[in-house]
């Protein structure tokens, strides 16, 4: 045998190998590249990522936001500087048993810890009724004075929305007839166009106790 023969033999044998090789791996990466696409395409179709491109190095996220309104980036220029400060002390609330059974009587919650002063003393390891944490929670509107138009907090908002709550917990059992009121810190603030997002901390604190009552984030607007 020559050495063009030999060449020629050992080409087609190559050729046959690969073809049978090919043959074996084309459905492998066929599966494994409709795997890798369903996945880009599931995730890309995913909301929070969106406006993500994945092909990106870095995501540039805006630090700062340019205030047109000039009341408002007053505002927010003042209330940045109470970041982290407590704004706000009330004057004592009596939540009295009337309170509570009126509460109960509209959300239906009439357990009998809340309602029944009798039996409470009897069976209640705190000897009394005690308030709704969710009493608690509603009246905080009134204990920090945000409904009262003659002591504004922010008066050059020429409206303030209740935007909703981060959290809410209820450490320590609110007897009837105790004494209460709020504490307010500021604890984030997030100015918009025309708008200013201001988180506060509020905790309810109990007369003569030493853990609050309530404590939660109240998220409200502040439109200008």
């Amino acid at each position: 045998m020559n050495v063009y023969e030999f060449i020629r033999e050992k080409t087609e044998g190559f050729q046959e190998n690969a073809t049978e090789f090919r043959a074996i791996l084309e459905p492998r990466f066929r599966n494994w590249s409709n795997t890798i696409n369903d996945k880009i395409t599931n995730t890309l179709n995913n909301p929070w990522i969106t406006n993500l491109n994945l092909f990106d190095k870095k995501v540039v996220v805006p630090t700062q936001i340019v205030i047109k309104n000039k009341v408002t980036e007053k505002v927010y220029k003042e209330l940045r500087e109470q970041l982290g400060q407590e704004i706000y002390v009330g004057e004592w609330e009596t939540i009295d048993q009337d309170c509570i059974n009126q509460f109960a009587e509209v959300t239906g919650d009439t357990q009998w810890i809340h309602t029944d002063p009798e039996r409470a003393q009897k069976e209640s390891p705190f000897k009394t009724t005690i308030v709704h944490g969710f009493l608690t929670l509603s009246l905080i509107p009134k204990l920090t004075n945000t409904i009262s138009s003659e002591k504004n907090l922010f008066p050059e908002a020429r409206m303030v929305v209740n935007y909703g709550l981060n959290q809410v917990r209820f450490p320590y059992p609110v007897k009837s007839g105790s004494n209460v009121r709020a504490r307010t810190r500021i604890v984030g603030i997030q100015p918009k166009n025309n708008s200013i997002e201001l988180i506060n901390e509020i905790s309810i604190e109990v007369e003569n106790r030493k853990r609050f009552a309530c404590v939660a984030e109240t998220v409200f607007r502040l439109y200008f």
